[in-house]
């Protein structure tokens, strides 16, 4: 197995909305370098990216994979991913560790919203991309459109390397303007000729020659002087200016590719290996406290955790980048993030499903290892006695949320188990156990992210299990004051049960004034675990009750919070005033007082007009400008509190207050109203009144659902 230096490896992303042929490009490419013998298909079910079952299913791809290639000298480690934003956490963890993107432009689509929101992912990292534009051979071809959607959506910047001749069906040629030749391709694809431009082509080529020159002129001080003093750039110098300027994410140029019939891959892995930037010419990557890592051979070994996978037969995979240095089977490597110490037994140069062990993988690498015992992805593993924590990958929050429960008793642990090995593969998934709600919740990116967990729970786990809705976790609060004496006693024989309080309730807001005519004799203030506050206070004057029982009171206050008198949601905001009572010398003892307080408190909120509040989101809408009208129009019919409306670019961003009880039926309007081209990020904000006829409804049936238990 050949051993690659830093300089000799390339770590490529392929990006690009579903159905752009990121996977089918991948295949042409490894068929190119002579890995494989024979191009898969998707429809046949054989590629060597696009591997697992559930891809080979639905005919899409659905988790970024590793593959690796050779090419004149070169190593190129190829990371495909999916096209659909549900899977934004496989895209962007392979983004990471890239170092370059291949972002794949449909020629009969032009720009399309995966595409834009991939395009915002790249801005993010500042990762050097490459467009090529495939399907070239479809008879809807466009290719001039496509370019100028392109340069509409991600700026000027978008430079013409090739064009093609003959688009549509008999698509078979490229003219390259960079070293200005002609590509002719066999009728099957392959290795083309090299030939001259044909003199019909000449004066469009030559003014694209020069736009490339003046292009690389523009980013480049030194170049802009050499070419004013000699009025044209050679080959190499537009290859050098090109290699700054992807580094500097300031050019994007464009090529041509049929994927399907092997038209054009070749070149581009051509200028991958000659002029897109290897892992030590780009920017250090930073630690946690603000410190670079050099990407250094010589350096302390260092890697990152950007994927898990487990697979069967197999076990738990662990996929990194090396950041520095070396690692070498038999190292022991220090987790920075959990302290643990993990030995590395296995090393893996990754082609798909196909893992191959090595010896040892350099800096600027990306590897899979045998899954190890404590790490998990975002983990920085070192060598012993150093201190290196790698900046974590920001995944986005969820908008999407479904309850689950198995169907078979006994399984309880098995399907805790196969949510807890999910959320080790795909962090963007979050799994919540609510003893408020009685439920499990999973929180992902849409019905589709759900399909893949649905799929995976009932045919990679075996389990058996049912989604529905959430339940909303409500919360109770009042808007007025009350008090109350209330007296518990209860007499069967022996000694009984005696205790009488005197408490009032209010509202409590920030700021209220302490309360006028009591004396206060000690004041507790509780920030609430889920949310809001509780403000006690003892105003007990003479002893009429012992301060021993005073923590019982509280008690069956917070007892009652728990559950309250409405809708059985927790109560929040409320200021309790203890002004009196009495005891007794026997009968008085701490469960007597617990329940005095409990009863005290629940009758005190029935007549302090109680009010239901439910929680809103803060959700931020991207969207196409031509879209806007008709999601104004929508989103209104969610009870949605609009903020904002302001000019993104070619989107618009609406900012608005939105219920969690429309947060599903919104997500799903949405995607459907705009044929996927608009998303949203939703994030918890506050609570709000319900309105009173909606909170009549909740109330009758929560006593419905209490009367059948």
């Amino acid at each position: 197995m050949a051993n690659f230096d830093i300089k000799h490896i390339k770590n490529v992303v392929l990006v690009g909305h579903t159905g752009s042929g990121k996977t089918t490009l991948i295949e042409s490419m490894l068929f190119e370098a002579g890995l494989i013998n024979r191009r898969g298909s998707i429809l046949e079910k054989n590629t060597v990216a696009d591997y697992s079952d559930i891809e080979h299913e639905k005919g899409k791809s659905f988790f970024s994979k590793l593959v690796n290639t050779k090419w004149r000298g070169y190593k190129i480690n190829l990371l495909d991913t999916p096209g659909y934003d549900d899977f934004a956490g496989e895209i962007i963890g392979a983004m990471r560790v890239a170092d370059c993107g291949l972002m794949l432009l449909n020629a009969s689509m032009g720009v399309e919203v995966g595409t834009d929101i991939i395009w915002e992912y790249a801005n993010e990292y500042k990762l050097p991309i490459l467009l090529a534009v495939n399907q070239l051979d479809n008879e809807k071809s466009d290719f001039d459109k496509t370019i100028q959607e392109a340069k509409d959506h991600f700026g000027q910047s978008v430079v013409i390397v090739q064009y093609p001749l003959n688009q549509g069906p008999e698509f078979d040629a490229i003219v390259d303007v960079l070293n200005m030749v002609l590509y002719k391709y066999p009728k099957n694809g392959g290795k083309p000729e090299k030939l001259p431009i044909p003199q019909t082509e000449t004066e469009k080529a030559n003014r694209l020659h020069q736009e490339l020159i003046e292009t690389i002129a523009g980013n480049d001080e030194t170049l802009m002087e050499l070419y004013f003093e000699k009025g044209e750039l050679n080959e190499d110098e537009m290859k050098l200016g090109l290699h700054h300027s992807l580094i500097k994410h300031e050019i994007f140029p464009v090529f041509c590719v049929s994927a399907k019939k092997n038209m054009g891959s070749g070149r581009i892995m051509g200028f991958i290996d000659n002029v897109c930037p290897s892992a030590y010419e780009m920017p250090k990557q930073k630690t946690i406290d603000g410190k670079e890592i050099e990407c250094s051979e010589n350096g302390p070994t260092a890697i990152f955790i950007y994927k898990n996978l487990s697979e069967p037969h197999i076990g738990d995979l662990s996929f990194f980048k090396v950041l520095s240095g070396k690692i070498k089977v038999g190292d022991e490597l220090t987790n920075e993030n959990t302290g643990q110490v993990e030995r590395i037994n296995q090393i893996y140069e990754v082609e798909g499903s196909k893992r191959t062990a090595v010896n040892e993988l350099t800096a600027g690498d990306i590897g899979a290892t045998l899954k190890l015992k404590d790490t998990h992805i975002n983990n920085t593993l070192h060598e012993k006695g150093k201190h290196i924590e790698i900046t974590p990958i920001i995944f986005p929050n969820s908008t999407y949320s479904i309850a689950v429960e198995g169907t078979k008793k006994g399984e309880e642990e098995k399907l805790s188990m196969a949510l807890h090995q999910l959320v080790e593969e795909d962090p963007t998934i979050r799994i919540e156990v609510s003893p408020e709600l009685n439920q499990t919740i999973i929180h992902c990116h849409g019905e589709l992210h759900l399909a893949i967990i649905k799929w995976k729970l009932e045919k990679q786990f075996k389990l058996s299990v049912e989604f529905r809705s959430p339940k909303i976790p409500y919360r109770e609060t009042i808007q007025k004051s009350a008090e109350i004496t209330y007296r518990h006693k209860k007499q069967s024989g022996g000694s009984g049960q005696f205790a009488e309080v005197a408490m009032k309730i209010e509202p409590w807001y920030e700021g209220m004034e302490e309360p006028k005519g009591y004396n206060i004799r000690g004041k507790e203030e509780i920030n609430l675990a889920w949310g809001g506050k509780l403000i006690y206070y003892n105003c007990i004057v003479g002893g009429a009750i012992d301060t021993r029982f005073h923590p019982s009171i509280m008690k069956g206050i917070m007892e009652k919070m728990t559950k309250g008198p409405l809708t059985g949601s927790y109560v929040r905001d409320v200021r309790v005033i203890l002004y009196d009572g009495k005891m007794h010398p026997v009968d008085s003892n701490d469960l007597a007082f617990k329940t005095a307080g409990m009863m005290a408190f629940k009758e005190n909120f029935v007549k302090a007009d109680p009010q239901l509040l439910e929680p809103f989101y803060h959700i931020k809408i991207q969207a196409p400008e031509e879209l806007t009208g008709a999601i104004m129009s929508n989103i209104q019919t969610h009870r949605a509190n609009v903020e904002s409306m302001d000019a993104e670019g070619q989107f618009t961003l609406i900012t608005a207050f939105l219920p969690f009880a429309e947060m599903q039926e919104f997500g799903s309007d949405l995607r459907s109203l705009t044929q996927g081209r608009a998303r949203f990020t939703a994030k918890f904000d506050h609570y709000e009144s319900v309105s009173f006829d909606m909170q009549k409804k909740l109330v009758s049936e929560f006593k419905k659902e209490e009367e059948l238990v």
